[in-house]
């Protein structure tokens, strides 16, 4: 999601990892600083890892989500957002089934259309450290509102994802949404 100051966020919200549940938090300000917030050095590693970061902050990031609400606490970050009805491309992603999603050649076959649908997305690509990304996308709702507030700052009213985030090798939608993802990592040579 983007706002008007210019910061755009990225929350991940990892119901299941390798690490077991976890959220984290990437920011990058107006001035192209990137941040992560991650809940263990475990995570942060491993986040960091994959995607290019400026700061890295080891804190706990808290999550909670009551029907369409969402409310995220971490450390100095504070972000409250509430999700739209869900528009034909979520309910096209939510009629693929599970295991044809998570298939790599099906998110290859996808990630062309995901470039002409929605500008900077990518589907696939290499990451950080020699690894590879495959995103499976299992679901997209936009976001009807939200309100952030970093380091006691108010980061603003909604706004599309511009410029284009820079943690990896693609963006996120420039329509703030929430995305339903499997994402596989290959990693690359230790």
């Amino acid at each position: 999601m983007g706002t008007s100051s210019g910061t755009r966020i990225v929350l991940g919200h990892w119901l299941r990892s390798p690490f077991g549940p976890f959220s984290d938090v990437m920011l990058e300000r107006a001035d192209g600083d990137r941040l992560l917030l991650a809940p263990t050095q475990e995570t942060a590693n491993f986040v960091s890892g994959t995607y290019t970061f400026d700061t890295v902050r080891v804190l706990p990031v808290d999550v909670s989500v009551a029907a369409s609400t969402w409310t995220v606490a971490a450390g100095s970050f504070d972000l409250r957002f509430s999700t739209g009805r869900r528009g034909l491309l979520g309910f096209l992603l939510a009629a693929v089934p599970g295991a044809l999603a998570r298939r790599p050649a099906w998110i290859a076959l996808l990630d062309r259309p995901a470039r002409v649908l929605l500008p900077g997305v990518r589907t696939r690509g290499s990451a950080g450290g020699g690894r590879r990304e495959w995103y499976g996308a299992r679901d997209l709702r936009p976001i009807a509102a939200l309100s952030a507030v970093f380091e006691g700052e108010d980061l603003g009213a909604m706004a599309r994802v511009e410029p284009p985030v820079r943690f990896g090798f693609g963006s996120v939608p420039q329509k703030p949404t929430v995305t339903r993802v499997t994402t596989t990592v290959e990693l690359g040579p230790e």
